[in-house]
Order: C-alpha cells, then structure tokens, then sequence
C-alpha cells in the first residue's frame, strides 16, 4: 500500500538526520563565556511554553504525553542534566515526537473535508512549528520541521471557509512572505499586521484571527521576524522593523484590505517592532499594540540578559548570525535595541498612532516601567499591567482588551 504524500515527504526530509546535530550545542560560545552561564536547577533547556501552546491549539493531553516521552527517554542525551537533549533523529527526539505527533493531525486532516479538515492542518502545522522551538539556524530538524508547518498550512488554507492568500511582497531583490486571512472578500477590510517573538512562526497565529479578529470582521496579515521562518534571509538588525515597513507600505497593492484602516501588534520581540513602527509610519496606522515587549530596561541591562536561560541567549545570537558568542560583547549589543536609545522614547516628539502596552506584573522582559514609557509617547497611550500568574495563561484578557482598543481606534 502505498504511503501518503505526508508521509513521503516525512522520509524524504528526516532519512539524512538520524544522527542530526542536538539543538542545545549549536550556538558556540567562547570559553570564558561558557563559564558565566548560570544554568544550575534548570531541567530542560527549552522554556516550555504550555499555557501558550495550549491555548494555540495544543491538546493538553498530548502536550504531557509528549513532554513524558521525551524526559523518560533511556537514549543517549548531549546534556545529560536536560531532559530535552536527546541526539538523533528519533523516539525521544524533541522534534521526533513533536513531529509524529503533528503527522497524526495530518493523517485525521487528509480523511475530513472543509473546515474541519482545515482545523486539523492548522493543528498539525502548530506541532510542527513547536518541533522546530525554538528555531535555531543551523538546526536542521528545525528547518525541516518548519517545511512541514508551512506545508499544513497551505493544506489549511485550501481547505477552510475562511480565505487565506499567501502574499509575496519585494524587498531588496527578494520577497517577504506573508499570509492574509480574510473572513469575507466584500468589501476591503480593516487589517492588522501580526508578528510574534523571535522563536515563533507566523503560522502559530491561526487562534489569534480565528476567535479574536475574524469575529470583529479584521483581516489578518501575518509575516515571520527578520531571522526566521520565510525571513531567514534577513538577519536582525537594530532596524527590526525593516520588514514590517515594507509589508505596510505594500497593503496599497493588496485589494481585500483597506489600508486606510491598518494596525500593528507583536508579542515579545514582535511587540518591540510594532512599537518602533509606530513612530516611523504615524501616517499609516491607526493604532499599535504589544504584549509583553522588550522595550528598553531589559535591553539596557547587562547582568540581567546575561542570567537569563541559555536558550534565550541562543536565540539572539541566531538572530544576529553571531559564529561564536562573547556573552560580554552580545549583551552589550542588545542596547542598540532599546527604543529608548534609539531616540523614539526619549525627547519631546510623539507618535499620532494610538498604542496600547501590555505587560505582566514582575515579567523581566516587559517590566512596567517599559509599557507606561511606550504609552507616555504615544499622544493617545495606554500602558496596562496584567495580575496573571504567566504571561501566557493572560492571553485570553490581553487579547480581548487589545482586540477591543483596534476596533476602537479603526472607527477614528
């Protein structure tokens, strides 16, 4: 009998990585710098994300039993106090399981039709994007797993009720993929462009549009950080809003959106880049809002960067393509980050565009004083401080309050 086309394509990728390099040891640090990280009590090297995943599309049962096959896995680990560094391409693997898992939500996709068919897609590409967590370059499972994302997606794409175009927007000789999602062609809608952290995929995004835009009849126009995902080209620079730029000068060129109507949100580091839009392009957008962003004091704070777990670490370094870190050098560079020193949060000038800054009480990245600076240069800012225990568990409050203050400043 022969094997479905998802399947061959599962061979087809993975048949070369059985012994794949582990993600943990990818990033190489100098000597010295290896000697000041502080990862003592730290059993896995991933940050893991459930009230995130879950509330994205995870089942929660899964997720544990997921999480279960990998930390009781006997195969052999690149660090053994780890428990998510086994090595090779197979059971126990982070992306192993993730990715079978993920296949099982194709296989139920390829045997329904319409939106159900589609909701299974949109389930197996969220697994195979979390098999690639936290995207790594040079982590080839991580390449391959976001293959097979954005092949569910496509398969989602065809499949639901809602309309899905895959949109290719020039910039500097090559082109910036997007996804727009529309609930409905009549009439140009208002869009907002949506971005997350540095180690997510704009494909984790279909929650997001379903139950919280769609519903209020917004577009959603998704593009993946410069570094990452359809953006690999691009490396992160201090100009992190480079792509966003050019999305949002192209929305003229796109019929289903009414670019008179356009907004910005980011999570995390997507947050910092919708904050930095909106001082760039005030003529353009009706309103910003960003959830637990890294605005300034974070950036600005040597010691505190350098406590924060490897994988985070990791992730800047990938995104700057630093070949091997200097913790000391790489800390430091992180201020060219801070929009504050770069001057957008600082002097007398204000942004027309109305923002609203989220935040967590006591989250490291995104303190307080970070989201009422962002709000203080904004002629009509808000900065509000969540009570939530995560971040994460927070989502479904944050995201109403965001969705309501778009759909309040899109009437303007």
């Amino acid at each position: 009998m022969p094997q479905p086309e998802s399947e061959n394509l599962s061979v087809k990728l993975f048949k070369n990585h059985k012994q794949a390099l582990e993600t943990s040891g990818l990033v190489p640090y100098l000597p010295s710098s290896l000697e000041q990280l502080e990862q003592s009590g730290r059993t896995w090297y991933r940050e893991l994300r459930r009230p995130q995943w879950i509330w994205q599309g995870v089942d929660a049962i899964e997720l544990e039993s997921i999480l279960a096959r990998i930390a009781n896995s006997q195969k052999h680990r690149s660090r053994d106090e780890w428990l998510d560094t086994v090595s090779g391409y197979h059971s126990g693997n982070w992306a192993y399981e993730w990715i079978h898992a993920g296949m099982e939500h194709q296989k139920t996709a390829s045997e329904l039709d319409g939106d159900e068919a589609a909701e299974a897609y949109f389930k197996a590409s969220l697994y195979f994007s979390v098999a690639g967590y936290p995207h790594i370059k040079g982590d080839n499972l991580a390449i391959q797993s976001q293959v097979l994302a954005s092949q569910a997606y496509d398969m989602a794409a065809k499949q639901t009720s809602h309309r899905v175009e895959k949109i290719l927007v020039p910039y500097q000789g090559r082109k910036i993929t997007c996804y727009l999602h529309l609930p409905n062609t009549e009439k140009p809608l208002p869009v907002v462009i949506v971005s997350g952290g540095m180690d997510s995929l704009q494909t984790d995004m279909w929650r997001l549009y379903r139950d919280f835009l769609a519903p209020n009849n917004m577009a959603m126009l998704t593009l993946d950080m410069p570094s990452i995902g359809h953006s690999s080209h691009w490396p992160l620079s201090e100009d992190s809003s480079c792509l966003h730029q050019a999305v949002l000068n192209y929305l003229p060129n796109i019929p289903w959106v009414d670019r008179f109507h356009a907004a910005v949100m980011g999570f995390r580091f997507g947050g910092n880049v919708a904050l930095r839009l909106s001082f760039l392009e005030p003529s353009r957008l009706k309103a910003c809002v960003a959830l637990g962003a890294p605005v300034h004091q974070i950036l600005t704070n040597s010691a505190r960067l350098k406590t924060m777990p490897k994988m985070y670490l990791d992730v800047l370094a990938s995104r700057l393509a630093k070949q091997v870190v200097d913790i000391n050098s790489l800390t430091s560079q992180m201020q060219a980050w801070s929009l504050k020193n770069q001057g957008f949060l600082s002097g007398g000038r204000k942004t027309s565009v109305s923002v609203l800054a989220i935040g967590l009480k006591d989250d490291p990245v995104s303190p307080k004083s970070d989201n009422k600076l962002a709000a203080l240069f904004s002629k009509y800012g808000k900065g509000v401080e969540l009570n939530s225990k995560t971040l994460h568990s927070g989502y479904e409050e944050a995201l109403k309050q965001m969705v309501e203050w778009i759909k309040e400043e899109m009437k303007q």
